[in-house]
């Protein structure tokens, strides 16, 4: 008990840079698999979190855009959506790291672009926008006209309109789609770790961790269940959270017309 007291000590935050420099090397246990590879989440929790956050308002503004009757702000819009909804989110990865080589080599200022904090993030969050962006524009195009006509009607109209009407009406329509991308953004983190960008000093994912332990080990079958029992246990705590916005959205409704959360995971993108 003491001796996995101590490895909680020395790898609990080892991949934000805390704790022992190096990592365990034989007669590997299930505490330091657990702990580093718990360890490892903090990566994948930042990425989803800070995605979703800054990918949630970019999302609307770019469902606005397509929603749009301006072609300039229309057309934008479908060919952002459709260029990181049409292409695999690896290939964006390694694009996306080349592109901010590319930039480094231009202009130190640009230093941090290659970085998985910055650079995995990035692409990260213009990916979510664009799935996110597709699901907004859906909800918007399902919104009943006889709200917006009822709001016209009482002299509603602008930004008002939108910010008490159509908004609120958006999300609640959305919600339940939107809470699927947010799962699968979680588990999407973990391309991260096959990505070009690289763990520096080791301060790797998760999934970083976990492979670590099934190449030094030779067995896959204890790592990678203790990675996936991680993320079942981050995916519960974003389906209770989005959960009990979904019941904010919807408390103005009967009990028996509010929508339920209906997940519905996705193998691949």
């Amino acid at each position: 008990m003491s001796d996995c007291i101590q490895t909680i000590q020395d790898y609990a935050f080892r991949s934000i840079g805390y704790g022992e420099r190096l990592l365990p090397k034989g007669d590997y246990t299930l505490c330091e698999h657990f702990t580093l590879i718990g360890s490892g989440m903090i990566w994948n929790v930042y990425f989803a979190v800070m995605a979703l956050l800054l990918g949630f308002f970019f999302a609307t503004a770019l469902a606005l855009g397509k929603a749009s009757p301006r072609r300039w702000l229309r057309k934008p819009s479908e060919w952002f959506i459709f260029l990181f909804r049409g292409s695999p989110l690896f290939i964006q990865f390694f694009f996306a790291y080349f592109l901010f080589l590319s930039l480094k080599q231009a202009s130190p200022l640009f230093d941090g672009l290659t970085a998985a904090s910055v650079g995995a993030l990035i692409v990260l969050f213009l990916n979510t926008s664009a799935y996110s962006a597709e699901i907004f524009y859906g909800a918007l195009q399902s919104i009943p006209k006889g709200d917006v006509e009822a709001a016209d009607a009482y002299g509603i109209t602008g930004v008002t309109r939108f910010r008490r009407i159509i908004w609120p009406t958006m999300l609640r329509l959305a919600w339940p789609a939107y809470t699927n991308e947010a799962i699968f953004l979680s588990h999407a983190t973990t391309l991260v770790f096959f990505s070009a960008f690289p763990a520096w000093q080791q301060k790797g994912d998760a999934l970083y961790y976990a492979s670590y332990f099934a190449d030094k080990t030779f067995n896959p079958f204890v790592p990678y269940p203790i990675l996936a029992m991680y993320f079942i246990i981050f995916t519960l705590m974003i389906v209770g959270l989005f959960g009990a916005i979904n019941k904010r959205l919807n408390r103005h409704l009967p009990q028996e017309a509010r929508p339920k959360l209906r997940l519905r995971p996705q193998i691949i993108r």
